[in-house]
């Protein structure tokens, strides 16, 4: 039987919600139109970090030899994305697995590198705020992922022990911030990470009917 944990931390980009497909698609639209590619197996050096990991932006201006007014590029993209995702809705499985882990009484809470106005307004707007006890996003400890800071930061404001956290995750990044917290994890890889090896981890699952039935199986 597989030991229950105490807490279940959701990574949040990727993992609740596929947002992180359009984000890459509108990044790739940014280098074709400069006339070169942004291959997935780059882009996703920054998945669930930030552009201090890996920066599309500089990769761009080595490419070009070129400067850009990103602050202009950022908001054009940032109208395309919101585009792209307004009707998404849940990853499949995910609203069946935080109501089963929520009737077994396991503390949930969502740890993602994102701002805090980004995660909620999307918690708020696809009715899963209430699953979770806590929100810890950028801004809430000192460093994002990969450094564990945000885990161990969730850990101590649920008042669980590390080892008694089971972390769900998508990216590399989220992987070895969580391993670095002390923390089980588990990835499920979407359309973004899948081609990422994810050996490391504790378990790698294809979906999250899956997961749930490795999580409650007796």
């Amino acid at each position: 039987m597989v030991m229950l944990p105490s807490a279940v931390l959701f990574d949040f980009d990727g993992i609740l919600v596929d947002t992180e497909w359009a984000i890459y698609e509108a990044w790739l639209d940014t280098f074709r139109k400069q006339g070169h590619d942004l291959p997935l197996s780059l882009y996703t050096r920054c998945i669930g970090s930030d552009f201090d990991t890996w920066s599309p932006k500089s990769y761009l201006e080595k490419l070009t030899g070129e400067s850009f007014d990103w602050e202009k590029m950022d908001g054009d993209r940032q109208i395309v994305i919101r585009a792209a995702l307004v009707e998404q809705g849940p990853i499949e499985g995910v609203v069946d697995l935080l109501e089963e882990i929520q009737r077994r009484e396991m503390t949930l809470a969502v740890v993602s590198s994102s701002p805090r106005s980004w995660v909620d307004g999307w918690l708020e707007r696809l009715e899963l705020a209430a699953f979770f006890k806590e929100v810890i996003c950028r801004g809430c400890a000192p460093k994002i992922k990969p450094a564990p800071d945000l885990y161990l930061a969730a850990a101590e404001k649920l008042g669980v022990a590390p080892n008694k956290c089971l972390v769900i995750e998508d990216s590399l990044n989220g992987l070895i911030s969580a391993s670095a917290a002390g923390m089980r994890t588990w990835v499920v890889p979407n359309r973004v990470t899948s081609a990422l090896d994810f050996s490391d981890a504790d378990e790698v699952l294809p979906n999250f009917k899956s997961l749930g039935r490795e999580l409650f199986r007796d």
